[in-house]
């Protein structure tokens, strides 16, 4: 029997490098931290938000890429998208951004 040296479950891991963190209406001050304390365990996070939200969302980023930590982390990839409800013409719009620890 041949030993064989391929990696498994190689997608478990790629998903368990990174968290998906909803940011709502809580103070921005306090979901940066937040993000910071799951970069600390990560090396990447990806914040994601919806409608009235995306401001805080685009804060957070911020202010963990450009006050918390400077030069060690960066924003890899941004998407907006817009939802539309089914028959009611409403639409909503929804951003994700990935950040990455260096």
């Amino acid at each position: 029997m041949e030993e064989s040296s391929e990696q498994h479950g190689q997608e478990q891991t790629a998903k368990s490098e990174n968290a998906i963190v909803n940011i709502g209406n809580d103070p921005v001050m306090q979901s940066a931290v937040d993000v910071l304390s799951i970069l600390g365990n990560k090396n990447q996070v990806i914040l994601r938000s919806r409608g009235n939200s995306i401001p805080n969302a685009v804060a957070v980023a911020n202010i963990i890429t450009e006050k918390m930590l400077k030069g060690n982390s960066k924003v890899e990839k941004i998407t907006l998208d817009t939802e539309s409800a089914a028959g009611i013409g409403k639409m909503t719009s929804t951003i994700e951004i990935i950040l990455n620890k260096i």
